[in-house]
């Protein structure tokens, strides 16, 4: 199974201008916990609510602080015609649980996550995800 079968395709992209405070609410409407940043059409970072926590509330910065001061900037993505193991064994190694999705212009064209993969393959989500519960990993503070 290809990566484009499984992603989320209504994708929210965050400005790295836009406040923490604006990335947060747009969180809270759209009930999501992650969003690609993008800046002159490319992919520069990514945001989860845990980067509004641990780097945002927790470092005491306020509500106005800018996206860009709170992204992660070391993008990890996948290709949407990777197979879905791979990509899973990947995010487990990585450990992060969501992958901006990019064709191979690198265009973003979506977003995956280890629950996307569980609908496609339980046994390889669950591969991944026991690797990416463990601690650490990109947004440990």
């Amino acid at each position: 199974m290809k990566v484009s079968d499984i992603m989320s395709r209504d994708v929210q992209v965050a400005n790295p201008h836009q406040s923490v405070a604006e990335i947060a609410k747009i969180m809270a409407e759209r009930e999501i916990g992650f969003m690609p940043v993008g800046e002159n059409d490319r992919l520069i970072g990514t945001v989860t609510d845990r980067d509004l926590v641990t780097r945002a509330l927790a470092d005491g910065l306020g509500t106005d602080a800018k996206v860009r001061e709170v992204m992660t900037r070391d993008v990890k993505y996948c290709f949407e015609d990777e197979d879905i193991n791979e990509v899973t064994r990947n995010m487990g190694k990585i450990k992060v649980r969501r992958l901006p999705v990019v064709n191979r212009d690198k265009q973003l064209t979506g977003v995956v996550s280890i629950g996307d993969a569980a609908l496609g393959d339980a046994q390889a989500a669950g591969s991944g995800l026991s690797k990416v519960a463990r601690p650490g990993g990109a947004h440990a503070h």
